[in-house]
């Protein structure tokens, strides 16, 4: 038996228990792996659904253009329809969108326009604007617009909502997802809910979107706006999909959280997954004191990790944001030294003498004080050059003649991966200070055994 083609294969993903993560939550927790889809992403469902609606009411004619505006799922999608129904495809996005979306959607022969993500949807600039306005000057073209097509939610209430259903034997009592243009969570929402008004649905939200309080309150609140990292959850808008009455409760979760739960997923469950799935996860593990032993849980996984290589499976990105938690700080280096002494010496005190002292205590730099402030730094490859240079009339010059600038102050907290910023050929030391205020002296000898 074969599909006829690739569209074929979308649907009927599967459903997984989640064991080392979920050890701690007295429910049984699935995922519908929707990873599993052509297009590895749970969008190729509704993206299939808005085509084929547009075709149907004639919005979209053979040869026609594909346009969207997407954070790249949605457009991949579209593009494999494209690609097998024979449409172009044109889709904007945001800057914010990790580099593997871009280039997997150039990947699929679509055209792809970038817009800033700090601006306003009304803004001409904004990837929504844009969109519309291609739409409307290039002929026989279709803007999908998947935040107000109705056709999205209601792709997951045909299939999505159907599937996990059958497949839990009706016993599901939470469904958990992440809640961008509200397709997946209203249309699954509404299935589930048709066969069992008490089964609880839970959005996943992020900080910097509006879901949360407009659910809570009524409240559009501009304030609860800001840039956010985390993709393909949170709006700054109100989506004619997001069926808010089928929704009980919004959870929102930080961008670290997310990122961070991506990287347990893959490494204790085996399963590369996307941002929002991280954000999923977290947010669960902050609901779970209202579970028993009694709930099944399904969370809905949005899309694969492999979308995400350059940013939340990156350690250099995730040490520039703080994500990683395991990373070596400035405190981590102190708490290793054996020798905590801070030997500094005096700006008067001769050459000849520090170096003496240098190779007494086996020191290869020293901070350089005057009246308790330090003022300058002196090394063992300056003093050495010095005598060497001055070797009938060096019995008399003192250190602060030939020091160099101080060294650098850092606080215990700072990532190890930022000392490279201060340490150098010319500035071989940092001074690091801890919580209680005291000094200790960090070398490159300090960082190599440490690390």
């Amino acid at each position: 038996m074969y599909q006829n083609n690739v569209l074929e294969t979308i649907g009927n993903t599967p459903l997984v228990k989640i064991n080392k993560i979920a050890a701690d939550v007295p429910a049984l927790v699935l995922v519908k792996l929707e990873t599993t889809n052509p297009g590895h992403s749970i969008k190729d469902r509704m993206a299939l659904k808005m085509l084929e609606d547009a075709e149907k009411d004639g919005r979209i004619k053979p040869g026609g253009t594909i346009i969207e505006c997407t954070s790249g799922n949605t457009g991949m999608g579209l593009a494999i329809a494209g690609c097998v129904k024979g449409y172009k495809s044109i889709f904007t996005t945001s800057d914010k969108q990790s580099k593997e979306k871009i280039d997997l959607l150039r990947a699929m022969g679509a055209e792809v326009i970038v817009c800033p993500t700090n601006v306003t949807p009304e803004d001409p600039r904004s990837y929504y604007s844009v969109a519309e306005r291609l739409s409307k000057d290039i002929p026989n073209s279709c803007w999908f617009n998947q935040y107000d097509n109705l056709s999205n939610r209601q792709a997951h209430y045909e299939s999505t909502g159907p599937e996990i259903w059958e497949q839990t034997e009706g016993k599901i009592t939470h469904f958990v997802v992440g809640v961008g243009t509200g397709g997946t969570i209203s249309g699954t929402a509404r299935y589930l809910k048709e066969q069992n008004p008490d089964i609880k649905v839970w959005g996943i939200d992020t900080y910097g979107s509006v879901f949360k309080k407009y659910h809570e309150t009524g409240e559009f609140d501009e304030k609860e706006i800001y840039p956010y990292i985390t993709e393909g959850i949170g709006e700054d808008i109100l989506p004619k999909n997001v069926d808010f009455s089928l929704i009980d409760h919004f959870e929102k979760v930080t961008d670290k959280d997310g990122a961070t739960m991506c990287r347990r997923l893959a490494k204790e469950e085996g399963l590369l997954l996307g941002y929002s799935a991280g954000s999923a996860f977290a947010g669960l593990l902050q609901l779970k004191d209202q579970l028993t032993e009694d709930d099944v849980v399904v969370v809905a996984i949005h899309d694969h990790g492999s979308r995400y290589v350059g940013k939340i499976y990156n350690d250099d990105w995730m040490r520039e944001r703080g994500f990683l938690d395991d990373e070596l700080k400035v405190k981590d280096l102190i708490a290793k030294k054996s020798d905590k002494r801070f030997t500094t010496v005096d700006e008067k005190e001769t050459v000849r003498t520090v170096f003496n002292m240098m190779k007494e205590m086996d020191i290869s730099q020293l901070p350089v004080m005057k009246d308790g402030e330090i003022v300058g730094s002196i090394t063992e490859t300056i003093v050495l050059t010095h005598l060497l240079e001055n070797p009938m009339n060096n019995s008399e010059s003192t250190v602060g003649s030939i020091m160099g600038e101080p060294f650098p102050v850092v606080m215990e907290d700072v990532a190890c991966s930022k000392l490279s910023s201060y340490i150098s050929k010319k500035i071989p030391a940092v001074i690091a200070k801890d919580k209680a205020g005291s000094l200790h002296i960090l070398t490159k000898y300090d960082i190599i055994q440490a690390v």
